[in-house]
Parts: C-alpha cells; sequence; structure tokens
C-alpha cells in the first residue's frame, strides 16, 4: 500500500483479518501495517548478523591466534584455501572470514556435501536445464559456482564428494567454467574456492578414494585449526 501524508509519501506491507461474531458472520476487521523500510532494516540486520569477521573467532592462545594470523594473510588471493580440522572447531567460521576480510563483492556460498547424494550433488553445484531430469524446473536453475559469481564457494566435507563429481570439480578449476546438467554450453564461472574437510585427504588419496590431481590443486593455502583440547586456556573464554 501507498500512503500519502503531509511528511511525504510512505509504503507499508498489510495483512487484513476478519472480525466474525458466533454466528460467522463478520462485523468488523482487523488491518495491520508494517512500513516497508522497517522490513528491510530488519533483513539488512540478519544480513549483518550472518557476517563473520576474524574478531568473533574467541581464543587468546599461540595455537589459534597463529591460525588467525595466518589466515588474515591468505585472504586477499585469490588461491583455493584447504582448512583441515577435526568437527566442532570452527573450519565455517574460519572460511566466513576469510571471504569477510577478501572484500570479495559476491556472496559466500556454503554446501554441505556429505549431506547430498550424487545426482543431487552435481544438479546443486553445477546447476541444470529445463528437462534435464525427471522433477527438473521447466525454466532450468543456475548451480552454486554460478550464484557465489565474485564469491565464494565453501566445499564443506569435500573428502565425501563421489570421484565422478570430483573429476568435474577438477575441471571447474582448470578451466574455470561450467556446464549445466543436460546442456553443452560452456559458462564462465568467477568464483573462490574454499574447501573444508575433517578427515586424512593423504590417506584416502593412498586408497584411490580421493583425485590426486584434485588434492594437490585444493591444497594450495592449506589451513589447520587446532582443537580446543590443545588450547585449554581458551575454553574459560568459550564458556
Amino acid at each position: 500500500k501507498n500512503i500519502t501524508t503531509e511528511k511525504g509519501r510512505f509504503q507499508f506491507f498489510s495483512c487484513c483479518k476478519p472480525i466474525k461474531d458466533s454466528k460467522n458472520n463478520v462485523v468488523g476487521a482487523v488491518s495491520i501495517m508494517k512500513s516497508v523500510k522497517d522490513i528491510e532494516d530488519l533483513a539488512q540486520a540478519f544480513l549483518e548478523s550472518s557476517q563473520i569477521s576474524f574478531n568473533d573467532i574467541i581464543g587468546t592462545s599461540i595455537s589459534i591466534k597463529e591460525t588467525i594470523s595466518l589466515a588474515q594473510k591468505i585472504a586477499d588471493s585469490d588461491a583455493i584455501v584447504s582448512i583441515r580440522g577435526e568437527s566442532g572447531t570452527g573450519k565455517e567460521l574460519f572460511a566466513r572470514a576469510i571471504h569477510l576480510e577478501s572484500d570479495r563483492s559476491g556472496p559466500f556460498v556454503p554446501i554441505n556435501c556429505a549431506a547430498f547424494p550424487e545426482s543431487l550433488l552435481e544438479s546443486e553445484l553445477f546447476g541444470y536445464v529445463g528437462g534435464a531430469f525427471t522433477g527438473a524446473r521447466k525454466q532450468g536453475k543456475p548451480g552454486l559456482f554460478e550464484i557465489a559469481k565474485g564469491g565464494t564457494v565453501f566445499l564443506d566435507e569435500i573428502a565425501d564428494i563421489p570421484l565422478n563429481v570430483q573429476s568435474k570439480i577438477l575441471r571447474v578449476i582448470q578451466e574455470r567454467t561450467i556446464r549445466r546438467l543436460g546442456s553443452m554450453e560452456e559458462i564462465a564461472v568467477n568464483c573462490r574456492i574454499s574447501t573444508a574437510t575433517n578427515k586424512n585427504l593423504e590417506k584416502m588419496v593412498e586408497k584411490n578414494q580421493f583425485r590426486e590431481d584434485l588434492y594437490y590443486r585444493i591444497m594450495v593455502l592449506p589451513i589447520h585449526i587446532p582443537p580446543l583440547r590443545s588450547r585449554p586456556d581458551d575454553i574459560p573464554l568459550l564458556a
């Protein structure tokens, strides 16, 4: 709704509900109006709260300070960051802080690779054209590498990506292009890639469970996050 007053023109979202008596007759109504600006301010507040900086990472131990210092130094680089550490050490927090520190204009787009079956993971990462498979949207769908234009794609649990999809990610890294499922068109992508895992990739490479060429591609800038048991002085701060 648009309302013009002495102070100017204002836009509102309006929600109206009828008031009914015991015989279900409408005897009135209640209308609630909310300023569009208030809603925009609320949305911006949620957006800003999702931005994690290095100041949000709590710890004064030497090991965590050294890790933060290294992450800050490599934040401006466009090279792939590989974040290693046990579950619960804060790998995504570091990935978000690195993205924010990099001043990249695009969004931070995370995906938990272990949470998707192979076929669905491909469509999430690379997108698809209309009619590519049963249940696909008629208009198609862009993949996360496209959505993250100018930003960062965070591949969490990269060790759980199937070998077939690993080869396609390797191609994205090498060629900087993707193909949507069902399409032959090459689409240029411009995003930084960050990865994370709590598994031993080196042993997985030895067992042919992880591609060796992809391993060396993603291990350009490795960061290891120390577990809390190795920095007990930080426990009171976190508590």
